[in-house]
């Protein structure tokens, strides 16, 4: 009995998030009321507030989930070879395409904390001349910068053409920043 409880908040708090999502790429966040996000979902607001306190809360939980999922896929892809520190773009890509309408609510700004620890984590595994926390800042800020303009424009090119085209632009500052490349050294 468990088993469907458990898939029964789970159905719930989908419908819920997807609600809200939905509401917020038409009107914005400010606009959409509780009761909007109930009708839409067609939960009563007993149930809402059995599993949110508020609107904010609702917000925070897609925010939660999409965040963990992101890194549940930036962490299965520990094996990538080393020798493309910049791997992490066409993960990061693929995922916001896959998650259009909430990545349209929520905003790549959101993620840049997440960016920059998984950008962290995947260069301390190299052998850099530059601190990884300042090489890791430079690159996340920049890739959110490049995914926000992406979510804004309605996604005009592929997720592979942006993460080539990322890696284009980035690879090289991240490469630079590697002691392979410049073995005497910092400067």
């Amino acid at each position: 009995m468990a088993g469907n409880e458990d898939r029964r908040v789970r159905r719930t708090r989908h419908s819920l998030q997807q609600a809200l999502v939905a509401l917020i790429t038409e009107r914005g966040y400010e606009k959409v009321t509780v009761q909007e996000v109930l009708d839409r979902a067609d939960v009563g607001r007993t149930t809402f507030y059995a599993h949110f306190r508020d609107k904010d809360a609702l917000f925070a939980s897609c925010f939660d989930d999409l965040r963990a999922d992101l890194e549940r896929e930036l962490n299965a892809m520990d094996g990538a070879p080393p020798r493309d520190p910049a791997s992490p773009i066409g993960v990061i890509f693929e995922h916001a395409d896959r998650n259009r309408p909430v990545y349209r609510a929520v905003g790549a700004a959101h993620l840049h904390d997440l960016l920059f620890r998984a950008l962290r984590d995947h260069l301390a595994e190299q052998d850099t001349r530059l601190p990884v926390e300042i090489v890791a800042e430079y690159h996340a800020s920049a890739l959110i910068g490049v995914l926000g303009w992406w979510v804004r424009a309605g996604f005009p090119s592929g997720p592979k053409e942006m993460a080539r085209m990322c890696r284009e632009m980035t690879q090289p500052g991240v490469m630079a920043a590697l002691r392979a490349i410049h073995p005497e050294g910092p400067r």
